[in-house]
Formats: C-alpha cells, sequence, structure tokens
C-alpha cells in the first residue's frame, strides 16, 4: 500500500501565508524626490502672507532689527513662484505732522523661484527683483542664483550665477561676488512650520543674514510690491 504523501491542512496553509506574492514595484507609491517635496513645500502658500523679523545677529544689518515684515506669496505659476518681500521702514523723526500715522513700508524687493528641467535633474534659480516706488527697475536687480545639486525636501541654496557676478563687478559690489543664498521652507499645516532666507558669502565666513517668517498663522496681504 503506498504512503499518502499529502500535506496537513494547517500546515499548507500557513505555508502559503508566509509565500504570499509580494506586489509588483509599480503599485508601490514612489517616494517624492527632494526637489519635487520642496516645489510642493514652496507652492502650498500659495496666496498667504506671513509676517516675520530678522534672525541673524550680523552687525552690519543692525538697521533691520525690530522691523516688521511680511513674506506675501504674491504669485503662483506651475514653475514660477513670487514672493513679495516687505519690511517697515523705520519711523520717521518725531513732529507733529507724524503723530498718528503709520510708519511707511518697503515695498521694493521680490523673491522669484523658478523650477527648471524634471526629475532629479530638476533645478531652481533665486532671482532678486528690486523696484522703485513708481515701478521702474532699480540698477541692481535680477540678481541670484540656481541651485548646484538636489537640495533636500525643505531648503535649497543658490550659489551667485555668472549673470550676477558681472552685474556686481558692473556695480561696484565686489562684497557680493560669492554670494550664497539659502530658502528653507515647510509645507503649509505642518507644525512650528516657518519660512527663512538667508545669505552668505563664501569669502567671509562671519557674514550671515537671516529672516524668519512663522507660518502657522497667516496675516492679512499687503499691498502689491512696488511695480507689481
Amino acid at each position: 500500500m503506498t504512503r499518502s504523501h499529502t500535506m496537513p491542512a494547517p500546515i499548507a496553509l500557513a505555508l502559503l501565508a508566509g509565500c504570499t506574492t509580494p506586489a509588483p514595484l509599480g503599485d508601490m507609491p514612489a517616494a517624492a524626490s527632494p526637489q519635487q517635496a520642496f516645489w510642493q513645500a514652496l507652492s502650498s502658500h500659495c496666496g498667504k502672507a506671513y509676517a516675520g523679523a530678522l534672525a541673524s545677529e550680523d552687525a552690519r544689518d543692525a538697521d533691520w532689527a525690530g522691523k516688521a515684515m511680511v513674506a506675501h506669496w504674491a504669485a503662483c505659476e506651475e514653475d514660477r513662484v513670487a514672493i513679495a518681500f516687505h519690511v517697515e521702514e523705520a519711523p520717521p523723526s518725531s513732529s507733529s505732522e507724524t503723530v498718528g500715522r503709520e510708519n511707511p513700508w518697503n515695498r521694493s524687493r521680490t523673491w522669484i523661484v523658478t523650477r527648471h528641467g524634471a526629475g532629479a535633474d530638476t533645478r531652481f534659480t533665486l532671482k532678486h527683483d528690486h523696484r522703485h516706488a513708481d515701478g521702474e527697475a532699480d540698477a541692481v536687480t535680477f540678481y541670484g542664483g540656481t541651485s548646484a545639486d538636489a537640495g533636500s525636501a525643505r531648503a535649497q541654496d543658490f550659489p551667485v550665477d555668472a549673470e550676477s557676478v558681472a552685474l556686481f563687478t558692473r556695480e561696484g559690489l565686489d562684497a557680493s561676488l560669492t554670494n550664497v543664498w539659502h530658502v528653507a521652507v515647510d509645507p503649509a499645516g505642518s507644525k512650528d512650520a516657518r519660512f527663512a532666507y538667508q545669505l552668505t558669502r563664501r569669502n567671509d565666513p562671519t557674514r550671515r543674514f537671516r529672516v524668519e517668517f512663522d507660518m502657522t498663522k497667516a496675516v492679512a496681504p499687503p499691498p502689491p510690491a512696488w511695480g507689481w
């Protein structure tokens, strides 16, 4: 009589459970690249405005200390975000003519971040649009740089580009020839969300200008930046 080799049902079920075919890789959600995550975070604030202040302590920026600041996501496109940077000016010298008036605001600055390329080759350009109150461009405007690598999901660095070096050289701004700008942003709705803009210089380790904005609570959007 031939011995049966039929496997007991409990053991067979256990083995089948342990040999489940894994899901195809194509069915698994792909992790966002650092560039994609950064752009999503930056774009998630479109239309919003946030209050901020000087966060660095470089003595060269003493005139910025204590001034109210607002960053306004004033214009958003598929590959371009414009953030107007409004700074309250120092109050004028006291006189009967200024009592009760609000301090004037400097609305001359707009940061423009543009996305280029796709996938792992995605890079970002940061440009500074500087205008006068009548909307005319300043002599020093549209300078900045392009990210040199993937950066991170929260932050990107922008070393000064050749076009800006030429502009700074022409205008006698030699101290700016090694500028590196840094932009950090948390997605909307994140706990303790912050936005930061920072300037450092490769040839001067002591140089650091940084402003930070509290993104946990939006403020009323300010008037348009000059020229916008």
